[in-house]
Formats: structure tokens, sequence, C-alpha cells
């Protein structure tokens, strides 16, 4: 049985979103008295059925035993598979921490993307975004608009039942692009970026028909999955690493 302390540390999300969930029946939950309480191979099952992937069938390991998830995930690693990610389904691919921080820099940036984000206001409310589409518990992929009218979507990257991260895929345009003049202008306001400039960027943007739309929707939690998997692998072999420099007397790495 998990308490609502560990699946707050799991899922990122405040107490009262864990209690609301479970008085709704959105998660396996059992109320012990004045308590919840939440079976832990009950959750297992619930976050396979949302796109987690597959889990280890032990209790939640909470602590990254010092290895931060850009530790596990190195840089280099992430631009080169959000390179060939991005160019493969015409989309912008980023991978965050859970506060919205870019581990690297977004692969395949579109124009528009380039513009606006050279701007430091524009980078804030970019990793804003970011963080609270970490923090939304719709577990499975859809697209949302983003700071500049965009449409993302992303899936989490998880270590252990952990969620550590998120994969997205963006810069991608709605279906009534381009935006009009008034949104224009309220964007140029708010970025600090001449209206005229703007608008000359507004067709540097990914287009995607609705089969392109859902290839990007099915293939983010494979991707995400995989992330995972390596991040896990990689903080075994860390952990195993810093057990025999503890053994042989040398400092953790």
């Amino acid at each position: 049985m998990l308490t609502t302390r560990e699946l707050q540390q799991l899922l990122h999300v405040d107490r009262s979103t864990i209690y609301r969930m479970a008085e709704s029946g959105q998660l396996p939950a059992i109320k012990v008295g004045r308590q919840w309480r939440f079976p832990a191979d009950r959750i297992e099952r619930w976050l396979e059925e949302r796109n987690m992937g597959t889990v280890t069938k032990t209790l939640p390991d909470l602590n990254l035993n010092g290895h931060s998830l850009s530790a596990l995930l190195p840089a280099e690693y992430l631009a080169a598979l959000g390179d060939l990610f991005g160019e493969m389904l015409g989309v912008m691919v980023v991978v965050t921490d859970m506060d919205g921080e870019p581990l690297t820099e977004p692969s395949n940036q579109c124009g528009l993307f380039k513009l606006v984000n050279d701007q430091p206001s524009a980078v804030r409310q970019c990793v804003a975004g970011w963080r609270e589409l970490a923090h939304d518990l719709d577990l499975a992929p859809r697209f949302a608009p983003s700071h500049l009218g965009l449409m993302c979507a992303r899936s989490y990257v998880r270590v252990g039942y952990e969620l550590r991260g998120i994969i997205l895929a963006g810069g991608i345009a709605p279906g009534h692009w381009p935006p009009p003049v008034a949104q224009i202008e309220q964007m140029s306001a708010e970025f600090g970026v001449d209206a005229d400039l703007l608008a000359d960027h507004l067709d540097e943007v990914f287009h995607l028909d609705p089969q392109a739309e859902q290839r990007v929707l099915a293939l983010l939690p494979r991707l995400a999955r995989f992330l995972s998997e390596v991040a896990n692998e990689r903080k075994q072999l860390l952990s195993k690493l810093d057990a025999i420099a503890a053994l042989a007397g040398a400092s953790p790495s």
C-alpha cells in the first residue's frame, strides 16, 4: 500500500488532487478510517493503461540516489535522438524535467519558435508552459496549445515509478493558422518582437495532416518508454559504480 505522500512524489501533484482523484474513482484507492491508501499493484496497472510503459514489480523508488535526470540522459544523447525523431515526424522535439527545464536545446525548431524564443520573456513562458504540461495528470498524449498558439503533445519519462520528465513534440500549426491580426499584435507586445517580423515568420511552422498527427501521438509514448528504459538502466549502472567506489574508499561519482 502506498501512502498519499508516496503517490504525490510519484505523480508530482498536490495532496488535494490526489484526494479528488481518489474520491471520484479516477485512482485505485482504499480508505482506511480517514486515510487513503493506494494498492501498489493496481497503481502499476493504472500507469500501464495510460501508456506509462513497463514498470518494476517493487514499491516505488522515489530517490535518484544523487543522479539527476540530466545525468541519466546526457544532452548529446538526447540531442541526437531528438534530431532523428523531429526530422522523421516533422515536429520540434524537446525533453524537460518536471519543472519544465529543458535537458538540451530543442531539436528541429521551427522558424517562429527560433524568432520568439530569443526573447527572455518567451523563454520564461515556454518553461512555464512545459512545466504545466508536465504536471497535467491527463497521462495519455494529446495536442494542446502552447504560449505561441502552436500545438504540442507530451509523454512522460519515468525512473522506476517516479515521473521525472517529459518528451514533447511541438511547433505544430493548429487548424486555424495563421492567427488573426489582433493575436499577432498581442504576441508582439507580449514577447517584444515586432509585429511585422512575427508576420514574416508565421509560415515557418510545422503543418501535419490528421494521419501525421495520429502518428505523432502513437509514437511519442513509445519514445518516452525507450527513454525511461535507458534512464533506469543507467541509474542501475551508476548506482553500482557508486557502490564499487564506496567499497574502494573513493568518493561517489
